[in-house]
């Protein structure tokens, strides 16, 4: 199997940090491609009609877009205790953590483009407000509600993806009066998927 990835990009990571959590790791090349929503990508956009990366390509079958797809679909690959729990409420509560972490990214992303991607003239401030409030109340609910003790799994995998993201961005902070989240946040970051998977590199338009 091909990745199609991105090295700033935290929705290819987290697909590459599944991947390798899973033990997969050896069974994909990772393919780097530049995106963004200024900069067209022929090679991505034959393979995705949104243009955007992670895709997985896999040989005679149709590739597969969205990390949270690719995640689900390595999740059937490998022989270990699966990532997303099959059933019950173990499930639900895995997605959930997965839909927060989504949010994190999309809104970090927006917050971005209304502090230094939009031209200056161009910035909502309004805007950019109303989604850091979203990113500072869920790094509140994600203090209270994250299972820090439990094994890992795709939530933990998407909501580390998403911090080391938007720190890496250096968006609204995490750690201040978090300290549960920020200790997780910093053991998980010493598993050998994320020390694999370091962010690098400026968006190019």
């Amino acid at each position: 199997m091909r990745l199609l990835y991105q090295t700033h990009s935290p929705f290819a990571r987290k697909a590459l940090v599944f991947a390798l959590e899973a033990g997969l790791g050896e069974r994909i090349e990772v393919i780097h491609h530049e995106t963004s929503p200024t900069l067209r990508n022929e090679a991505v956009y034959a393979e995705n009609p949104l243009g955007k990366v992670p895709v997985l390509l896999r040989p005679g079958l149709p590739p597969l877009f969205d990390s949270d797809i690719i995640c689900a679909y390595l999740d059937t690959l490998h022989e270990r205790d699966p990532l997303i729990p099959a059933h019950g409420e173990a499930r639900w509560h895995v997605l959930r953590l997965q839909a927060v972490a989504q949010g994190l990214a999309d809104s970090g992303i927006k917050v971005r483009w209304e502090t230094v991607r939009r031209p200056e003239a161009l910035r909502y401030e309004a805007l950019r407000e109303g989604y850091t409030q979203k990113l500072l109340e869920s790094y509140d609910w994600l203090e209270r509600e994250l299972d820090v003790d439990s094994p890992v799994h795709l939530g933990h995998i998407a909501v580390a993806t998403a911090l080391g993201w938007l720190e890496f961005r250096e968006l609204p902070d995490f750690r201040a009066g978090r300290p549960r989240l920020s200790a997780w946040f910093d053991g998980f970051a010493r598993r050998a998927s994320m020390q694999a998977t370091p962010l690098s590199g400026e968006t190019q338009d």
